[in-house]
This record gives C-alpha cells, structure tokens and sequence, in this order.
C-alpha cells in the first residue's frame, strides 16, 4: 500500500491510496483544478480513481463531491447523497476487492463524521482527522496499524492568542472541535505497536500552529509518557505539497 497525502489543512484536504491496482481518494475537500493539479504530482490522474471515501461533510473534505459520480462516492447517511449500497455504517467493515475498509466515528461538529481504517495483505493504514478527542471504543480498531495519517491541528497557547473569536476558539478546543498537538500524541502512544512504522500529523493549523512545534511538542509528549517511538518516524503534512508514505 501506498498513499498520497495531497492536501491536508483547513484549506482542503485529500488523500489518493494505492492498493495494488486499486486506486481511491479519502477525501475530495478541493476544486478539480486543484485536484488536477495536486494528482499531477503523483503516477496517477482523476479518471484512475475507482471511488471516493468522504469523512464528513464539511467543504473542506467534501468541496468536490459533485465531481464525483454518485455511485463512487462512499460516506455516512447523513453525510451526502449517496445510493444505498455505498452507505458506511461506523464500525462495519466491508471490503472492495481486495482492501477491507473499517469506518470509525469522529466527534466534530458535523452531521455524522468518520475516519477510516484501511487494509489490504501488505499494510494497514488509519486516517483520522477532524476531532475533538478519539473514543475508548477506537482504540482497539486502531491499534498496532502500520501507518497513521492523524490529526495534530493547533498549540493550545497559540491557538488562544490568535485574533480568533472567543466562541471559535472553544469549539476549536471543545469535544467536537480538533485534538491539539499534545493530545494527538496522547492518543498515538495508546495504538503504537510492534508493526507501527509512521504517522503523520494532519491538518496542522497555518495560524494555530507550525509543523515544527506540531512536531516538537508531538515527540516531547510521546517522550513524557514513555511510548517507544522514533522521532523519525514521526513526519508532517502540508497543505498544498503533496507528501508521499507507504511501501
């Protein structure tokens, strides 16, 4: 397996994974130009992708729906329209072809959110942005995998010292808002295990945050509570370059 970090931020969000010959998005949170443009930066193009798994249904995950036909699109009910057969319920696994696919409920303040655990016979992978804190329940779908796309979104001083309106900044930091820097940490250092190889903290705030204190203050938390995991290990998205993980 490998996949395609192409946009993660507030700005959009996208991730094309490839699975043997099957190609897929999670996530179409941009314009097709700008799809078109981020695809030309990996071997593969729009019409390669088979179908697309959205999150949820804010624009920044979902702006290029409409460009995906309705019986490729892979969501919640409550998330978009969708023909009944692609309907993911939480916790359910199903497969296509080859790669089992496991939806897992966020809780942010959309209508019916969820990441995603991907797998096929050569790696697993958990995509999991866009919450406030990840549920006990989770844990066990979550743990051991071998590569994680995970949310580190914002410092917490940071984040109170931007011009941000005092009711933005406490969703922000409430139970359906974004897990900060430390937390995401904290949760991480719960699903580390002996086949865990990478993650790689998402959706990094331009304002609330910077990859290097995201990163500093996630391996400084990992250290504090002594969880065995290499700094090098530990890589940062962008939100237009596109960052290349997996086999």
């Amino acid at each position: 397996m490998k996949f395609y970090i192409l946009a993660s931020g507030s700005k959009g969000n996208a991730t094309l994974v490839v699975s043997k010959h099957l190609i897929f998005l999670i996530d179409f949170g941009l314009t097709k130009s700008r799809m078109v443009e981020c695809l030309s930066k990996t071997p593969y193009r729009l019409e390669d992708v088979a179908f697309v798994l959205f999150t949820h249904e804010h624009s920044d995950h979902a702006q290029g729906k409409d460009f995906v036909p309705l019986e490729k699109r892979y969501a919640t009910a409550r998330t978009m329209q969708l023909i009944p057969q692609n309907i993911v319920i939480p916790y359910q696994s199903f497969k296509i072809q080859h790669v089992t696919i496991t939806p897992l409920p966020l809780s942010h303040d959309a209508k019916e959110a969820v990441g995603y655990v991907i797998e096929d016979s050569d790696a697993s992978l958990v995509y999991m942005t866009d919450t406030g804190y990840i549920s006990e329940k989770n844990i066990p779908y979550m743990k051991n995998k071998h590569y994680y796309i995970l949310e580190s979104n914002h410092d917490v001083k940071m984040l109170l010292q931007t011009k941000r309106s005092h009711d933005l900044k406490m969703r922000i930091l409430g139970d359906s808002g974004h897990l900060s820097n430390e937390d995401s940490a904290m949760f991480f250092s719960e699903m580390i295990g002996e086949r865990t190889k990478a993650v790689y903290l998402a959706h990094i705030s331009e304002e609330a945050n910077t990859p290097e204190v995201a990163k500093s203050s996630f391996v400084r938390m990992l250290k504090k509570v002594r969880a065995q995991f290499a700094e090098d290990q530990v890589y940062l998205t962008q939100q237009w370059d596109v960052v290349i993980g997996g086999n």
